[in-house]
């Protein structure tokens, strides 16, 4: 983890959550007694990150007022901040000049929390040999995210699109490790990780590691309020890493 870089996507305009958050980006809203961005910050500091890269937009000064030189957590914070709204694949696209050097990277979105063990998922990624990896954890209710269909090998071989129901299906964490050849693989301007970049990148091997810890994001004003009731949950997680082999 000190020798890679972290990037964090919190450049998204969070429409979802404006009406409980309105004057904030979402990744600074509350959870407890601290900006949810923090609890990112401080587990990837907890398990050895010294280089993040923030991917800000809306609102970007807020976020650079917030946390700074990074310093306040024994880390290394760069900023690429985007003129324009550039979705996922683009905002990771505007930063390359600030991961130039890096074989491979990790990125994470800054509006969910996981509790993983990075090195773990690292490891994974490089044993695989894969262009990507990303993390998927099995829940119920599963519509509101779509699904990712992974072979017995581990390999991704697709994704299905949000739909009505109630099953169970294994969803997209948003925590991945990218070599950098997925540059090669990401147009400039707008482009979604998910909807455009991911589909596209399975021929050149795609892989998931699945999770089994504490998942949650924030995105709509209902999952929101799950966060508050988990804050203390949360912030103890924030220093406790969570193996794939381990349960909630």
């Amino acid at each position: 983890m000190e020798d890679m870089k972290a990037v964090l996507l919190v450049g998204g305009l969070g429409t979802r959550l404006r009406s409980v958050v309105s004057s904030t980006p979402k990744p600074l809203a509350s959870v407890g007694d601290r900006p949810f961005l923090e609890l990112l910050v401080g587990q990837l500091s907890c398990q050895g990150a010294r280089n993040l890269v923030l991917c800000t937009g809306y609102l970007a000064d807020n976020i650079e007022r917030e946390l700074g030189d990074g310093s306040a957590w024994n880390i290394n914070i760069e900023y690429s901040k985007e003129p324009h709204p550039l979705g996922t694949g683009g905002a990771i696209k505007f930063a390359e000049p600030l991961l130039r050097q890096e074989s491979d990277f990790l990125v994470m979105n800054g509006d969910s929390f996981m509790e993983i063990d990075f090195q773990e998922l690292i490891h994974f990624h490089r044993k695989s040999g894969g262009l990507a990896t990303m993390a998927v954890v099995r829940i119920k209710n599963e519509m509101r995210y779509g699904t990712v269909r992974v072979t017995t090998a581990n390999r991704v071989s697709g994704f299905t699109e949000k739909s009505e129901g109630d099953s169970t299906g294994l969803v997209n964490a948003g925590i991945y490790v990218f070599s950098r050849r997925l540059f090669d693989h990401i147009p400039e301007g707008p482009a979604s990780l998910e909807r455009d970049i991911f589909p596209k990148l399975l021929e050149h091997g795609v892989y998931a590691l699945e999770q089994n810890g504490l998942f949650i994001d924030i995105g709509t004003p209902e999952d929101y309020a799950r966060a508050q009731e988990l804050s203390e949950r949360l912030g103890q997680a924030v220093s406790r890493k969570q193996t794939q082999g381990n349960s909630n």
